[in-house]
Parts: C-alpha cells; structure tokens; sequence
C-alpha cells in the first residue's frame, strides 16, 4: 500500500536543515515525503535527502512577515494537500511555536493521521500529541518526534545534518579547499556582531596567514564587501545555496553567528567557530554534529529574550568576542582539535 507523508517545516533555511535527521527517517518508512516550507526555507528543503517533492506556503502565524489571513488562501491551500492525498503529516516546530493551526487546515484537507510536538491540548488535531523534556538539540527534538510516530532512522544513518550530493563545482571561485569562511550575517541584528567586529575578525584571520572567505547574501552585498574589505574575498550574493553548501564544505572551519549557514556548514561536515547570542539557548541552536567553539557572552541581558533587536546597549554578547579569540579557537578546530562550547561571561 503506498503511504505519502508530508513533513512540515515552516520557517527559515536553518530550522528546515535541522529538520534533515527526522525527514529521513519517515523516508525509510513510506514511498514519498513531501516537505511543507516557507518560503524563507525552500532553498534549504531542496537539498535535503529523502525529500521527493517541496511544497511552499508562507503560515500567518510563523512567518516574520506573515500576509493577511483570507479565507481564499486558506481555501486554495486545503484543497492544494487535499489533492495530494497525504496519508501521514509530521509537524515540526520551535518551543514557542503551536503546531495546532496547521493541525487544522491539515485535517480540513482531510489528512487521516497527524502528528506533533504539543504542549497545548490538541483535541481531535492530533493522533500523536508528543512531549519532549529538557532542553534537547533542535535536530533531536525534531528526531524524536519521528521516532515517536514510529520512524527511525534507517541501519549506516548517522543522525547528523546532510545534504544532497553532488554539491556544485566551485572551485574556480574559492581556488584550493583549506580557506576560512566568514559569514557575518544573520536573520535578525541581535544575532550577529557588528561589521566592524567582523571586519577586524576577517582581518586577524588574514594576518594570522589564513586565505578569507566572506560570504552572504545577495540583500547582504554591502556588509560582506565591507567585512571583506582589503583582506578576503567578497562572495556575497555570489552563490546558491546549494554553490554555498560547496563553499563551506571546501572551508577548514566556518566563522559564523546563529545563522542558516552555520547550520548548512554542519551540514556538510565543516567545523564551526559560531559567534552565538544568547537571545536562544545555545543547548538547542547551536551548529549540531561537528567540532563547535561557542564564543559569546551566554550569561549576557538578552538571555532567553528571542529579540530581534539587541535589548542590550552596545551588543555585549557578541561584541566581547575579540578577533584573536577568534583566531585561536579557529586555529585548533582547523588542527583537528575538539570544539569547545562555552558557556560562561
């Protein structure tokens, strides 16, 4: 009997990449999975393994900048699921995210069996209302959920981030693998430093006799050329994200704030120095799967607060970072030495 299943993950590119280890799990269990993004994270949908086919709508209740509710985009979106013939939807979402909205427009489209992370009391929407304790990684949040459901990852799976392969040849851009990438850039500005922190970052690693990479966005043009500067070469809005992912894989490390990147350079095996603002706790966000070196005030004013906008004058917790801590922890990631995470002022 063929079982289509719909995975559901609405938001940005890093939250769809964490959700790799789950989508592949319910792939070795039924004969299509079909990802349900936003269109903030199609790109990263596309390159996940076992996902045969991606599905955009943008979810009023997630997007940042979510569009009016109407009842005939609520309509002409049932009736898209409707037509698909979905056996079996998973709903991944953040902590303080509800799954029960699309539970709904789910069962409108007449999916039969729906399952989540809840907290909340999901009535009839629900046939699996899932409760995780502590405060596990996001990538084993959206895991267990599957393993729930009774979806585990197939025999040789590690369980770490991937993506499809073959990656792009990118080469001709980036010359020989063993350079450092810089990515300054986050969704919002409480998550990553200053341009002139990243610039003197940018150009302590050149100092320090290490070939730079910036990398960014096209919307990014303007910070990358001025973190780049006379030290690096300016990548920004050079590439897909799929040229990205074999940038940060020919990479000897990443240098990254709380960002999709940091993400998809776990993703292909890259080690991580993640310049990490608290505003989310690190224990869920941070680059999952490979060596990390966490740097940044976790203890700093913003903890916890999931601001967009740094509440703290002068952005202690990434500011504080200097350059050559930078270079150092770089440095033993690069050599093959553990990652470290801190966690202290």
């Amino acid at each position: 009997m063929t079982r289509r299943a719909l995975v559901a993950r609405l938001d940005n590119v890093g939250d769809v990449l964490l959700a790799g280890p789950c989508v592949r799990a319910v792939a070795a269990h039924v004969d299509s999975v079909t990802l349900l993004a936003g269109p903030r994270g199609r790109a990263g949908a596309e390159l996940l393994p076992g996902v045969d086919q991606v599905l955009t709508w943008c979810a009023p209740w997630i997007d940042l900048e979510p569009p009016p509710v109407t009842s005939a985009s609520v309509a002409a979106f049932v009736e898209e699921i409707r037509a698909r013939e979905i056996d079996l939807a998973l709903i991944l979402t953040s902590f303080h995210q509800s799954p029960l909205p699309l539970a709904l427009l789910l069962r409108m489209a007449g999916v039969p069996w729906i399952g989540a992370i809840s907290d909340d009391y999901p009535g009839s929407l629900l046939d699996l209302r899932h409760r995780v304790d502590g405060d596990p990684p996001e990538a084993e949040r959206a895991l267990s959920l599957a393993e729930a459901a009774g979806f585990r990852l197939p025999p040789g799976d590690n369980g770490k981030l991937a993506v499809r392969q073959p990656l792009p040849d990118v080469s001709g851009v980036t010359g020989e693998p063993g350079y450092v990438v810089v990515h300054p850039a986050a969704s919002v500005p409480a998550r990553q430093a200053s341009a002139a922190r990243s610039a003197a970052i940018v150009a302590a690693l050149a100092r320090a006799g290490h070939r730079v990479l910036v990398t960014g966005a096209p919307a990014d043009r303007s910070l990358t050329a001025a973190v780049a500067g006379d030290y690096a070469v300016d990548l920004g809005g050079a590439t897909t994200l799929p040229e990205l992912a074999a940038v940060l894989r020919g990479a000897s490390v990443v240098v990254a704030p709380n960002t999709g990147p940091a993400h998809l350079a776990a993703a292909v095996g890259t080690p991580v120095v993640s310049l990490f603002a608290p505003v989310v706790p690190a224990a869920r966000w941070a680059p999952y799967g490979v060596p990390v070196a966490l740097l940044g005030d976790q203890l700093a004013g913003c903890r916890g607060t999931r601001a967009r906008e740094c509440p703290v004058p002068g952005h202690p917790c990434l500011e504080s970072i200097t350059p050559e801590e930078v270079v150092v922890v770089a440095e033993e990631l690069s050599a093959g030495r553990p990652g470290r995470l801190r966690t202290g002022v």
